[in-house]
């Protein structure tokens, strides 16, 4: 078995690529330029926008990790066919598990969970909750101080380790997982004013939270994203339309171990925060 992994330089790609190679699976990483790649992972030069860049790539591949929200993947996916591939994984989003799937971040996955399904292909979804690498999006605040602002800061999640989502992807092309659409969550539901506690402890620091009203967000999502991916988050975590609160225990029963902590998130990536 050969897995091309797209997205292979991301928080969830270089999850499945390090999970590949922690299993001592053979694996193909899509990157655009040189970069370091764990044993048994080679690199494909490539655009996930442009399937015609990697065509070639795809001869002697059995199975895709992929991600949504790219452009021409009807073409990726029948390149796929026509090489042979068996099985795709694709990284899909809890927005769909919500009631109300109207939204711009729910309506680009699931057309790309429609393309899968119509390609004939063999697939799996993972519908997974926030990252714990999103902890990131403080570094600019704690490059200025020990202050950070935090959206929504009564809202727990259960945010979920990239590793757990790349061990489960693993599991999807070596199991027998064929129409299955896992539900991941992370081992427990934190504020973040929680989050902001455990990352200070991880790195030596005594952060302080500063609570966001739900105005202070609004206007600080606005003016970072465009508004219908801006509309959606807040309605997301503002208005509660999906449930990123409660815990499963999918990654257990996929996995067969129990899912990765934000502590254990917090401390093997403290030096990003340096």
């Amino acid at each position: 078995m050969t897995v091309l992994v797209t997205g292979a330089t991301g928080n969830a790609g270089g999850a499945v690529v390090q999970s590949l190679a922690d299993a001592g699976l053979p694996g193909r990483a899509l990157v655009r330029k040189e970069v370091a790649l764990p044993p048994g992972i080679e690199p494909v030069y490539g655009d996930l926008n442009q399937p015609d860049t990697f065509a070639d790539a795809l001869d002697g591949v059995s199975g895709i990790f992929l991600l949504s929200g790219y452009d021409r993947v009807e073409e990726l996916l029948a390149n796929a066919v026509r090489a042979g591939v068996r099985k795709v994984v694709l990284l899909s989003s809890s927005s769909l598990d919500s009631a109300d799937t109207s939204n711009a971040i729910a309506a680009y996955h699931q057309a790309a969970e429609e393309a899968v399904r119509a390609s004939g292909l063999e697939w799996t979804y993972l519908r997974p909750n926030s990252f714990m690498s999103n902890t990131l999006r403080w570094l600019d605040q704690l490059r200025a101080g020990n202050v950070v602002r935090v959206q929504f800061p009564e809202v727990p999640i259960s945010t979920i380790h990239p590793l757990d989502i790349g061990d489960v992807a693993v599991r999807a092309f070596t199991g027998d997982h064929a129409g299955a659409i896992h539900r991941l969550t992370g081992p427990v539901a934190l504020t973040p004013p929680e989050q902001v506690a455990i990352l200070g402890e991880a790195l030596g620091r005594p952060l302080t939270p500063y609570p966001m009203s739900r105005a202070e967000t609004h206007a600080d999502l606005q003016a970072s994203m465009p508004a219908p991916y801006a509309n959606a988050i807040e309605s997301f975590f503002g208005d509660g339309i999906i449930d990123e609160t409660s815990v499963n225990d999918t990654v257990t029963q996929v996995t067969g171990h129990k899912p990765r902590t934000l502590q254990d998130w917090t401390r093997a990536n403290a030096r990003l925060f340096s």
